[in-house]
């Protein structure tokens, strides 16, 4: 027996399911939850013929997406077999049949002996000849964007296998995403939660060109993004109105305040209600840290302060040697320095309490 639940998240799907399940079963996995997301009347007999064989089938009256068919299994699976101590963990496969039951069964034996706060990818080859052009460039644009904006590498950010501990599960039922997206979702989650990313090779199928996908290129693509650029996003707002404001404040400051005495001291108190502004907005809705106040305002104004020292020192350093304008090199060197205070912010600055366990 098997320590692992699957959970197959299944639209439109052939008569050839119930042979892969059957195998499945086969080689040892005795609890399988079967999400019918919607499909047709005619797809009846295929999920009357799950449930025959002990599968427990979800029915959703209308197409809500794989996203959410993937939260109410896993819903279902804590209220299941969350207290039963011989089921550890859940893996979650595609109906299509692009993953191989012994790739399953490997990633079942893989987590058998790892620690729980680990999210488990079954990850492809995308630089086979079989795998369709635009799979390989969407993933490869992909994965390049989670790297710049999370830090973790990932080869295969859409794999639809994964494995996932007991323990970590409710980590992913309250995310955002109801069709594709959701499975970005959960790589953001699991770094932000600092749940290991481990990945776990696996043969690449691509079956008729992949025809049988229910992806949709432009709007599942562009749902995508919004997951993973989201934060990201929200930190250039941030960042932007607070130099608006800061802008705004001196303005309205300079009026009543006149002579040198009077520009330093309208510099100073804009740039400090703008900078409490700017941290509250990405404490609250960039980052949405628990931490409190206390234990990350004064970080933030460390690396403020670190941030504004290392820009003098490189546009100063670069301008004495080379023969460059100091407000382009002033602009190049803050742009690369905004990227890094949105990671050490993010990491360091903001970080979940609890992260370390």
């Amino acid at each position: 027996m098997r320590h692992s639940v699957i959970l197959i998240p299944s639209l439109s799907p052939e008569p050839k399911l119930v042979s892969y399940v059957e195998e499945l079963m086969g080689q040892g996995f005795s609890h399988i939850i079967v999400v019918n997301d919607g499909s047709a009347k005619e797809y009846d007999p295929v999920y009357a013929r799950l449930a025959e064989m002990g599968c427990i089938v979800l029915r959703h009256a209308v197409n809500y997406g794989k996203g959410r068919a993937l939260k109410n299994g896993f819903n279902e699976f804590l209220n299941r077999f969350g207290t039963q101590g011989t089921v550890r963990s859940v893996i979650t496969v595609d109906s299509d049949g692009q993953h191989l039951v012994g790739d399953v069964v490997s990633m079942d034996e893989r987590m058998a002996d790892a620690g729980e706060r680990r999210l488990f990818l079954g990850v492809r080859n995308f630089d086979k000849a079989q795998v369709p052009l635009k799979s390989k460039f969407g993933n490869k644009v992909t994965c390049f964007f989670f790297r710049l904006l999370y830090g973790a590498k990932v080869s295969d950010t859409q794999t639809g296998l994964r494995g996932i501990p007991k323990g970590c599960v409710s980590c992913f039922l309250a995310l955002k995403g109801e069709r594709f997206e959701y499975e970005t979702s959960m790589l953001v989650a699991a770094v932000k939660n600092r749940i290991a990313l481990e990945e776990m090779a696996i043969e690449t199928v691509y079956l008729e060109g992949n025809s049988g996908t229910h992806f949709r290129p432009l709007q599942d693509s562009a749902a995508i993004y919004g997951i993973l650029l989201g934060g990201f996003l929200k930190y250039i707002f941030s960042s932007l109105s607070a130099s608006l404001l800061d802008i705004g404040i001196f303005s309205l400051l300079s009026l009543w305040m006149s002579g040198t005495k009077g520009i330093w001291a309208a510099t100073a108190l804009a740039r400090l209600l703008s900078s409490l502004y700017n941290y509250s907005v990405n404490r609250k809705v960039v980052f949405a840290s628990d931490q409190g106040a206390k234990s990350s305002l004064w970080r933030y104004y460390v690396l403020c302060i670190a941030q504004a020292a290392c820009s003098a020192a490189l546009v100063s350093g670069i301008v004495g040697r080379l023969a460059v304008s100091k407000t382009w090199c002033k602009a190049v060197v803050d742009t690369f320095l905004f990227f890094i205070s949105y990671q050490i912010q993010r990491r360091f600055v903001f970080g979940r309490k609890g992260n370390d366990k």
